[in-house]
């Protein structure tokens, strides 16, 4: 979902992209990475390769730590050698929820599920192979190219009519349209470190699913429960929302606008 919105957003800027597929390259082969990133010879690699399955990886700990932080190592010591800068997208999961208020870069993270201490694995492996890294956290991502949130909900209210959906958590939903813009933008930079890049404001998973009916003109009833109520098998942090503490951060618009133009693509592919 993201690596495809990547490929458009360094296209549209006359990069010339090399896009590589699970299929084409494994991250956790490391002769395989090293022989072909250094051969392409890159000014920067954009790691997007992810286990993303928050409740799965509960039950696979070897298998999101394998594609967050090993292959997260594998492919910042590739790059480095290839004297190449890496990007490493993370998420807001690395934080506990405990805050209250949005979390910035120099907040220490408590990651409460085995996702998130797999993606945390994943930034501190990407620090230590490479000194050129950017870090790039962001939060409940939504796009065309892949599942997501929003094209759940827009498929259940067409199926059944009615959603259940939690209320006690908040996040910042960022398109991931906006934050491929960005990245391509961060690696034109020497902005090398830790960088929280996600949709401005904030809003629960109910309020969301609200926002994508109203925007979308779709009739549908939604219902809310707790995150205790729901039982989901991974922890989730009840408030992820992500700011900036850096002076030249690079932002992005509202989650709404986000949304919008989320579903403005969406109808425009169907």
């Amino acid at each position: 979902m993201l690596g495809s919105d990547v490929l458009r957003a360094g296209r549209a800027v006359n990069h010339e992209v090399v896009p590589l597929s699970r299929r084409d390259l494994d991250v956790t082969d490391a002769d395989a990475v090293a022989r072909r990133i250094v051969a392409t010879a890159p000014d920067a690699v954009v790691n997007c390769a992810a286990y993303t399955d928050v409740d799965g990886a509960e039950g696979d700990l070897r298998a999101a730590m394998d594609a967050n932080a090993e292959g997260a190592g594998v492919v910042a010591a590739a790059a480095a050698e290839a004297g190449a800068s890496v990007v490493y997208p993370s998420s807001d999961y690395v934080f506990d929820g405990s805050k209250g208020a949005p979390y910035v870069e120099s907040d220490a993270p408590r990651p409460l599920s085995v996702y998130a201490q797999s993606k945390l694995a994943g930034e501190r492996k990407t620090v230590e192979a490479s000194a050129r890294h950017f870090v790039v956290r962001s939060a409940w991502l939504f796009g065309l190219a892949g599942r997501n949130f929003a094209d759940t909900m827009l498929r259940l209210a067409s199926d059944h009519g009615e959603v259940l959906v939690v209320r006690d958590q908040v996040g910042s939903p960022t398109y991931t349209g906006h934050l491929a813009e960005a990245i391509v933008r961060l690696v034109d930079t020497e902005a090398y470190g830790v960088h929280h890049v996600a949709a401005a404001g904030e809003c629960s998973w109910y309020e969301l699913a609200l926002e994508v009916f109203r925007q979308g003109a779709v009739d549908c009833r939604v219902l809310s429960c707790t995150t205790e109520e729901l039982g989901r098998p991974a922890p989730r942090p009840p408030y992820s929302a992500l700011a900036t503490e850096r002076p030249e951060a690079i932002l992005l618009p509202e989650w709404e606008l986000g949304l919008a133009a989320y579903l403005d693509e969406r109808a425009r592919a169907a």
